[in-house]
């Protein structure tokens, strides 16, 4: 059985198969032979620490990950998929996008094929160029199983390419963001990069389907984080952190089933090897789907946690989410409002700051009743009716973070040797100015 993993990148769940308008029409064709859940959740809403916490099956304060690999951060690789599935007989090729390492070379696959982005126009000649790759790689002769990852540019910013018939005039603001005329424009660029990624990735799934790889094959699609607009990307709401996930495999008894069990990115890695037939690491801190995929249990998880430390910017904060409830605390006291470099640069980011969201206050704790409040705007952490429950979830949170050793629990974390960031001060994450900038340098 080979393994295919297809993701792309800041998508969240807006998606054509999660209900969404959204231009996705060959994703929706293999969520309809795919166990779809409808409840999956990233560990980390910001690109390397959700992706190699994933990769590694450990959250990113565990596996290390704790900010951006192209800004000094990293992981130890012996433990991520690739290697591992290595080990255990698979040949590994990367396609395309990966964020787990400054240089893919790190990673530790048998072969990378990443085109050169020198001269193309725009994200989706890259990704096409990517896909070809892919593509080629499938049509070979296989001696033994293999683990490809092919990864799209779309659909991270900066929005380039923007389909006339997507008219921002029709189109409404994602939630939970105000519907002007500048954040459905921002919106319309969203939706024609999505469309982009899904004209791609289906170039590649008729490929598995012409060569009867789908007959041998688990293949999975998800996304690192929520979508790069205010309150999403690098939030603990369930905007930021909520993801697609689809797992497909011959002979799955959930093939186009949604199940709404409370799933993380941490159980993919077990997942994988329960279906590959590998045995699990001793270090996986996920649970395998396989009894959910079997229709044996609709629930393995009763909590899932996830966290932020580093992006742009130093803004440590950690939650736990079970199925009805989410809380959240933040651990920068002294910072009392968004951290504006953790903002990807956007016309929404510029009409939210036009309207006042540099001075919003942040409660350093939030709780949410997730059925009562699902769009996280009415924070219960003072309500009396909640006290039990609050007392309940930062337990379950102290005793995570204890239990995994997370370093936030001793204080600040400091920055690794050679790693950089923007300062609280600056609004910029494409800054490098010298006054916008700390580093680790000792």
């Amino acid at each position: 059985m080979n393994l295919i993993y297809l993701h792309t990148h800041d998508t969240g769940r807006y998606l054509e198969p999660y209900g969404y308008a959204v231009p996705t029409p060959r994703l929706r064709e293999l969520a309809g032979q795919s166990a779809l859940f409808r409840n999956n959740y990233c560990c980390g809403p910001t690109c390397s620490p959700s992706r190699s916490a994933m990769l590694t099956g450990m959250v990113p304060h565990s596996c290390g990950m704790m900010g951006l690999a192209h800004r000094g951060f990293s992981i130890d690789y012996t433990k991520h998929l690739a290697q591992y599935l290595g080990r255990n007989g698979f040949e590994t090729v990367l396609c395309g996008m990966q964020h787990e390492a400054a240089d893919a070379g790190m990673i530790g696959y048998s072969r990378v094929y990443i085109a050169d982005k020198a001269g193309m126009e725009n994200a989706t000649q890259w990704d096409e160029a990517n896909a070809a790759s892919a593509i080629s790689f499938l049509r070979e002769n296989h001696s033994k199983p293999f683990f490809l990852s092919f990864g799209l540019e779309h659909t991270h910013r900066p929005f380039t390419e923007f389909d006339d018939d997507l008219s921002r005039k029709y189109l409404r603001s994602p939630d939970p963001l105000p519907n002007s005329p500048e954040i459905r424009g921002d919106m319309q660029g969203f939706l024609t990069s999505a469309r982009r990624a899904d004209t791609v990735l289906g170039s590649v799934l008729d490929e598995i389907r012409r060569l009867g790889l789908d007959k041998d094959s688990v293949i999975f699609y998800t996304t690192d984080h929520g979508i790069a607009f205010p309150f999403m990307k690098c939030n603990l709401y369930d905007s930021g952190i909520g993801t697609a996930l689809m797992i497909r495999y011959p002979g799955n008894p959930s093939a186009g089933a949604a199940k709404d069990s409370l799933t993380s990115h941490l159980d993919v890695f077990p997942t994988v090897c329960d279906l590959l037939g590998v045995p699990k690491p001793e270090w996986l801190q996920g649970k395998s789907l396989l009894p959910i995929l079997e229709n044996k249990s609709d629930e393995v998880n009763d909590r899932i946690f996830a966290e932020v430390t580093y992006h742009a910017s130093y803004d440590p904060q950690r939650a736990v989410r079970t199925k009805r409830y989410k809380y959240i605390r933040r651990f920068n006291p002294e910072h009392t409002v968004p951290v504006l470099a953790n903002i990807d640069n956007s016309p929404s980011k510029e009409y939210m700051l036009s309207a006042g969201l540099a001075e919003m206050a942040i409660d350093q704790e939030q709780l949410f009743d997730l059925d009562l409040d699902p769009n996280e705007r009415q924070n219960r952490v003072h309500d009396g009716q909640y006290t039990a429950v609050r007392k309940e979830l930062s337990d379950m949170l102290d005793h995570f973070m204890e239990e995994t050793d997370d370093p936030l629990r001793k204080g600040p974390v400091p920055l690794p040797k050679g790693a950089f960031v923007n300062t609280l001060a600056c609004a910029d994450p494409e800054s490098l100015r010298e006054e916008d900038i700390f580093t680790q340098e000792t």
